[in-house]
């Protein structure tokens, strides 16, 4: 009967979940685009995506060791964001500079905050920035599919005038990063992780949802929102970096103002002639999630605010 009785520290309800088996979930979700881009764009994407791994799995051992951080490589979180690194860059990307990148994102937005679980903004979309920054012609000039040699200036975002039909947009036979073209690829993973678990839809839904409802709104056409919701890296990065544990919202209500935000954020960024709307409407909905967790998780009973 004591046995019974017997109460225990929290936590109380635990799951067999953990980091690992997270990160190999996300890594999974993400095989559909990864051999998809292979496929279109030929071995060169083969080779960035293996250095952009390599890369970080380095990066991560030596920063750990550096900063004395806590953690371990079989925790897959640095694999994950190398091959979303490389996912988000154009498939003959010069190496070297990827690697910066791939330096960026582990060592300096990722170890010098404290390591997983300590970074305010997501690694891979930092990285992504820096070198849009850094290297803005080799970020913006892509190939077309199955003929790396034969040079596309813009993705179908960037055309003044785009031909491709929704058909086109949804298998993703056409110029872009290498994993952000085939929107179909995308979801599958995306529907694969809201099997598992490991995301919850919100924010996908709220985020997709926000850009294609404001281009209605604003055009007036809805094959405008049609094109603005396949276009542009919004499924890539609703589905496989905006819901991003970290860096994203804790509450129900949190990932619905997070993902219109991101949605609105990257139409009202688009309207300026910018492509680039989607990286740079996550990292800066990222700087706002502990405001938006202050606002929305639920206060417990008879708390009371102190009064300056």
């Amino acid at each position: 009967m004591s046995s019974l009785l017997n109460v225990s520290s929290s936590p109380h309800i635990r799951q067999s979940d953990n980091t690992t088996g997270i990160m190999l979930d996300v890594l999974i979700s993400l095989l559909p685009a990864t051999v998809f881009g292979i496929v279109l764009f030929g071995y060169r994407a083969a080779i960035l995506i293996a250095v952009c791994v390599a890369s970080c799995l380095v990066f991560e051992f030596l920063a750990r060791k550096l900063f004395k951080n806590q953690g371990s490589l079989l925790d897959l979180s640095a694999a994950v964001t190398g091959l979303l690194i490389a996912l988000n860059l154009p498939p003959r990307f010069p190496v070297w500079m990827a690697i910066i990148g791939c330096f960026a994102a582990i060592v300096v937005v990722k170890q010098m905050f404290g390591g997983l679980g300590h970074n305010f903004v997501n690694p891979a979309i930092a990285a992504r920035i820096i070198l849009l920054i850094s290297f803005p012609t080799h970020m913006t000039t892509y190939h077309e599919p199955f003929n790396t040699d034969a040079i596309t200036t813009a993705t179908p975002l960037g055309m003044e005038e785009c031909y491709l039909s929704v058909k086109e947009l949804l298998f993703g036979l056409h110029g872009g990063s290498i994993g952000e073209t085939s929107v179909i690829m995308l979801a599958i993973g995306g529907i694969y992780l809201i099997i598992r678990r490991v995301i919850s839809p919100t924010i996908p839904l709220s985020f997709i949802g926000s850009v294609g409802v404001l281009t209605l709104i604003l055009s007036g056409n809805l094959s405008d929102a049609i094109f603005a919701m396949l276009t542009g890296g919004v499924f890539l990065g609703a589905i496989f970096m905006a819901t991003d544990y970290v860096t994203s919202p804790t509450t129900t209500l949190g990932k619905i103002i997070f993902g219109i935000g991101c949605g609105v954020i990257t139409v009202i960024i688009r309207s300026g002639a910018a492509a680039e709307g989607v990286s740079f409407a996550i990292i800066f909905m990222n700087l706002l999630v502990p405001h938006i967790d202050g606002i929305t998780v639920r206060k417990p009973f008879g708390w009371e605010a102190k009064k300056q």
